[in-house]
Parts: structure tokens; C-alpha cells; sequence
């Protein structure tokens, strides 16, 4: 993506079913499961920069003894940082007793992060401040075991002012105003209540306090304590959570918008948010790894029984497509067929723009994430070349002078490495004037592969979102190689709608979609559209979220997605382009084609799975027309 924006967490879970002495002696150390967690969480580290944290939990601890451990990291290689904090714990025993590194039980009693219970977390920092208490995993605590709470999720609520009333109205008063905090405590209050209603049955069944705490510890239900945490959430979630005793959960959302894949034998159960982690760490085949299903949550009790409950009705699946065009890692087979799809289906309209001239064209990708899906275009083109030699050959062959022969047999894509990132730039410079001229040559190219002013230059991106990159860096850059034409295809369609569940895609005035459409209406005098819609939204919020309807459809409404393709062309050729500059976007229902498991695609539809999304896109369009740069939920 040549616009980088920031997007999803990332969630790490490991259970080991066994005692760690199990461990010890088939794998050779007592350090399986944090060596497994950090695997788990650099298999995943494109999912977080902004920060990481892990948390364990050590089983049947006595009295007195620490059995919940945490730390959290905002260092530039987080998960690094926290595992060598975890790994000095070990040296002077390894470098003064190393035969106690062979003893399970000792370790466990005396060193913090042995447990059997262990979760990771990956931040990405939708909003708001970057700071140590806004890295997960999150801890609330209580003398009683098995009111303690631990979650880490990748989540955004839509509706955190209406979870806050809800907790006011129960009596708590939240330390801020976060859709984690509002989380953590309405699990949490529900936890309470469980203990408190089966301390109160087995209070009455004559039980001392000792005998009832362990009977509470076998009998909490997690799954009635989540489906009365969720009933009112209005969001896409992975949720990781672990309680004091030991029991655990990972719940995902009922339109199963954010990612949850798990596997489990009779040694471990494992969840991540990406399926290849998985896959590399434990070493297990794509069949054996399983989605969570949507609305569901898998429940790990301390006992190690493991079952899937439901918590919420489940909805239409709209799992996000976004994870499938650039989020998640190519390395799932699934996505990376499904990128070279989206590839696939657009060699057809970029062949019609070309005129299908293959001798005067040169097809290239915007690095690094597109590259997948450039594999796809050119199969698409190299399909089309097939079919044009069998046709030709079938049909006119008698016609052919040796020289048509040769030039029909020697047809095929001119493909090259033109983009470069240059990854040792940084724009570290704050002036803007400063700032536009660094990002002005993030990108390189490489020099004397177009013939001047002969050659069209196809450049495959996987996404556009504002276009800045494009104007400011990639469309100059390569201007100078002085093609006739250069044409930017996105593999992704025109991205026109906030993001609200996870994506730092939350205010309309960044998306260059938006700007084409509000600059064609102003030049055709519709300005009144713009006025209607924004009383339209601005009424809307008075309303009951399930009753608002998304009123900025009507904003795009007047035009083909043709004309706001040519209208974003105009806004991201910077002046003094000598080249003309053409944009070809993907098409929804080529998506929907290419990723048809993965159909949620409100940020190009506007079609958003809960009602929560309506309400925020009608706020984000109030907020961009009265001049706040707010978020918008």
C-alpha cells in the first residue's frame, strides 16, 4: 500500500494441557510456552508496532504466591524487548544453578512468566494516545482467584458512550472514556456477579470458604458471564481473555469482522489472529487450523476441557476484506489465492485502457504488499496473450509472413521492477515543506527500462486511500522515466467510508474518494447535495442507532465510478507531470469474487454489518463538514 495506514492488532493465546515437566522432558526445556508465545507474536509483528504486551497465568499456585505475571512494551521491537525482560529472569540460574533449569517445579515456584496459561498481544494504535496503559493485555484485579481478570483483543466498539451509561447505571465509574476499559469491566462485572451468585449457592449448601472457592473455580460458567458482557456491543472483535483460576476464552464478533483462527491437541491449545503463525510455529498443516466461528467463543476451562459456545446469535458473515487485500500476511494460501485473483480480474479493463498493446507497455507494482496481486495481473494478461496466439494461429495462420509469426510467438508482458522503496528513509523532518520533499523520495525507480514517450506505465497498487504517496512521491518518480502514459490500478475498490472496527480509517476528508466526489458536485453547482446530506446525517444522530441509515451514500449517488476514477486521477497528478495519468479501480463484485468467504466491505459500500457503523459514518460526514478533525466514535 502506498499510503500506509495503521489497522489491525494482533492476539496470541497458548494453552499447554500438560504439566510443564510434560515439556521439559519431549521438548528438552521448561521454557516451551514463552519460547512457542514469542514465535507466535514475531510470526505476527506486522500487526503492531505501537507497542506489545504478554501476560501468564501458573495454575494451582499456594496462598501467597504470585501467579499472575505481566509486562508491556512500547520500545520500536516490542516483542524483542519483552522477551529479553523475560529472558533475563533465567541468567543467573542458568549461568549459577543451570541444574534448576531442568527442575519444572522449582521454576515455577520461584520465577514469574512459568505458567501454563500464557497470551500475547500486538498494538496497533487506532486513536488516541500512544502510551503504556493503552498496551494490552489489561489486568483487573482481586484477592479472589477467580475474579481476576486479564483480556487483549483487537476490537473497536462503536458504541462506548452508550457501554459507559450502562456501566454507571450498575454503579462503577471507569477510570476514562475507552471502549477497553468499558470491555474489561463488563466482562469483569459479570465475573463478579458469577462468584457472587455461586458463593451465595454454596454458602447455602453449608460449604466453608475454602471448599467453596475451589467449587466456584470448577463451576464458573464463562459462557453465560460473555453472553451477558456482549449483549449490547456494537463493534468487530477478537477478544482474548483469561481468569485467575485459569480459565480462558477467546471470543470473536457475530459478523465475524476481525480474525480468529485456533487449533488444539491433546498437548496445547493455540489461537492467533493470522492462521500462518499458526501453521509456522506449531508446525501444522492449513486443514488443522480452525476459525472461531462468529458469535461464538472457545472456552478453555481450567480443567482443559475445551468447547465452543455461542454468546451471540451470529449475523450475516461479513468478515473484513481488507485483512484479504493487504492486512493479514500473503503466506495464508487462502489470501494469497485470493490476491492473485484480484490481480486476475482486472487484466481485462487494464488490456481495454492499453488498447491491448503489449509492445508499448510495461507492467510493474507499487512495493511491497501488491506483489501478490501483480502475480495475478500478469497471469490474467499472459491468458489473454494464450488465447490471442491459438485464436490467430487457428484462424490465420495461412496469413502470417514469417516476421508476423515471429512477433505473434514472441508476444508476452514486458514485466519490471520499477517502484523501489527506499526502507532507510525516514521523514523525520516536521516541517511540512521539509516533510513533502523526504517523502518525495521514499520511492526510487530504476532507470532506462521505458521507452520515452512511447511506453505505457501499468503500476499495480494494492490500495489507495488518501493518495498523498502517489502525488507527492511514486507518480513523480516515475514521470521522469517519461512514459506516455502511466496508469495506477488498485486492487482494492474506491475506498469512500470510514472505518469503525479497527482501522485507523475514521475521518472522511482522508480518503481521496471523498475529495474526488465533494469536488464534482462543487463543480457541477450540486452543492445543495452536500447541504441535504449533512442535515440528513445531522438528524440522524438524534436517533436510536438501529434506526439510522447511511445518509453519504447519496454523496457518491450522482456519479459512475468512472468518473470519480477520473476525478482521483486529476487530484493526484501532481503539477508538471508530463505523462497522463489514468486510475483503474477494482470493482466490488470482482472482489466479492475473488474473496467470496471474506464479504465485508463497508469502506467501499458503505454497507456496514452493525448498526453502530451507520451512526459513525453519519458522524464522520457532520464532523468533516463543521470543520472537526475528531474521530468519530
Amino acid at each position: 500500500m502506498s499510503d500506509q495506514i495503521k489497522h489491525e492488532c494482533g492476539i496470541a493465546f497458548i494453552r499447554l494441557l500438560k504439566p510443564l515437566s510434560y515439556y521439559q522432558q519431549k521438548y528438552g526445556t521448561a521454557l516451551y510456552g514463552l519460547n512457542k508465545l514469542y514465535l507466535l507474536m514475531e510470526k505476527q509483528h506486522n500487526r503492531g508496532q505501537d507497542g506489545a504486551g504478554i501476560a501468564t497465568i501458573k495454575l494451582d499456585m499456594k496462598p501467597g504466591s504470585r501467579y499472575i505475571s505481566r509486562y508491556r512494551s512500547m520500545a520500536s521491537n516490542a516483542v524483542a524487548d519483552i522477551f529479553e525482560y523475560v529472558q533475563n529472569k533465567f541468567v543467573d540460574i542458568q549461568e549459577n544453578t543451570p541444574e534448576l533449569m531442568q527442575d519444572t517445579e522449582w521454576l515455577k515456584d520461584n520465577v514469574s512468566f512459568i505458567g501454563e496459561v500464557l497470551m500475547g498481544h500486538l498494538r496497533y494504535g487506532t486513536h488516541g494516545k500512544n502510551s503504556i496503559e493503552n498496551c494490552h493485555p489489561f489486568l483487573r484485579q482481586n484477592n479472589w482467584m477467580t475474579r481476576n481478570l486479564v483480556i487483549a483483543g483487537n476490537f473497536n466498539m462503536t458504541n462506548v458512550d452508550e457501554l459507559l451509561e450502562q456501566l454507571y447505571e450498575l454503579g462503577q465509574h471507569p477510570k476514562e472514556k475507552a471502549d477497553t476499559v468499558t470491555v474489561l469491566e463488563k466482562i469483569g462485572h459479570f465475573l463478579d456477579d458469577e462468584n457472587q451468585e455461586l458463593f451465595d449457592q454454596y454458602k447455602k449448601e453449608g460449604h466453608d470458604n475454602v471448599a467453596i472457592t475451589h467449587k466456584i473455580s470448577d463451576h464458573l460458567d464463562i459462557a453465560n458471564i460473555l453472553r451477558r458482557s456482549a449483549k449490547t456491543w456494537d463493534g468487530g472483535y477478537s477478544i482474548c481473555g483469561m481468569v485467575g483460576n485459569g480459565d480462558s476464552f477467546i471470543m470473536r464478533d457475530p459478523a465475524g469482522i476481525r480474525p480468529a483462527y485456533y487449533y488444539y491437541d491433546d498437548e496445547i491449545v493455540v489461537a492467533a489472529s493470522e492462521r500462518p503463525a499458526l501453521q509456522t510455529t506449531f508446525n501444522i498443516q492449513f486443514k488443522d487450523v480452525k476459525e472461531i466461528d462468529p458469535g461464538h467463543a472457545l472456552i478453555i476451562k481450567k480443567n482443559g476441557e475445551v468447547s465452543m459456545e455461542q454468546f451471540r446469535e451470529p449475523t450475516e458473515r461479513l468478515s473484513c476484506s481488507f485483512e484479504r487485500i493487504y492486512f493479514s500476511k500473503g503466506s495464508d494460501v487462502e489470501i494469497y489465492r485470493e490476491r492473485k485473483q484480484l490481480g486476475r480480474l482486472l487484466s481485462e479493463k487494464i488490456l481495454q485502457s492499453v488498447n491491448y498493446d503489449l509492445k508499448n507497455t510495461v507492467f510493474s507494482f507499487i512495493p511491497n504488499t501488491a506483489e501478490v496481486a501483480f502475480f495475478g495481473m500478469v497471469e490474467g494478461v499472459q491468458q489473454y496473450v494464450r488465447k490471442h496466439q491459438k485464436d490467430t494461429l487457428l484462424h490465420r495462420k495461412e496469413q502470417l509472413t514469417d516476421e508476423q509469426l515471429d512477433d505473434l510467438l514472441s508476444m508476452a508482458p514486458r514485466v519490471e521492477k520499477l517502484a523501489v522503496k527506499d526502507v532507510k528513509l525516514r521523514t523525520f523532518i516536521t516541517q511540512d515543506a521539509d516533510r513533502s520533499e523526504m517523502v518525495a523520495h521514499v520511492y526510487d525507480t530504476t532507470y532506462g527500462i521505458i521507452n520515452n514517450h512511447q511506453d505505457t506505465l501499468v503500476a499495480l497498487d494494492d490500495s489507495i486511500v488518501r493518495g498523498t504517496t502517489l502525488k507527492q512521491s511514486i507518480i513523480k518518480i516515475v514521470d521522469r522515466l517519461h512514459p506516455k502514459k502511466i496508469i495506477i490500478v488498485s486492487s482494492a475498490p474506491q475506498i469512500r467510508y470510514p472505518d469503525c472496527y479497527g482501522i485507523d480509517m475514521s475521518r472522511m476528508g482522508q480518503f481521496v474518494a471523498f475529495d474526488a466526489a465533494i469536488q464534482l458536485l462543487t463543480e457541477r453547482g450540486m452543492w445543495q447535495v452536500i447541504e441535504d446530506v449533512y442535515t440528513k446525517c445531522k438528524a440522524s444522530l438524534l436517533l436510536p442507532k438501529e434506526q439510522i441509515v447511511n445518509h453519504v451514500k447519496e454523496i457518491y449517488k450522482p456519479f459512475t465510478p468512472e468518473e470519480i476514477s477520473a476525478k482521483i486521477a486529476q487530484i493526484i497528478t501532481p503539477k508538471g507531470t508530463v505523462a497522463e495519468v489514468e486510475v483503474i479501480y477494482q470493482s466490488l463484485e470482482n472482489l466479492h469474487e475473488a474473496c467470496p468467504k471474506n464479504k465485508g466491505d463497508w469502506y467501499f459500500s458503505g454497507n456496514y454489518p452493525t448498526p453502530g457503523g451507520n451512526k459513525v459514518v453519519n458522524k464522520a460526514f457532520v464532523n468533516w463538514k463543521e470543520g472537526n478533525n475528531q474521530r468519530a466514535y
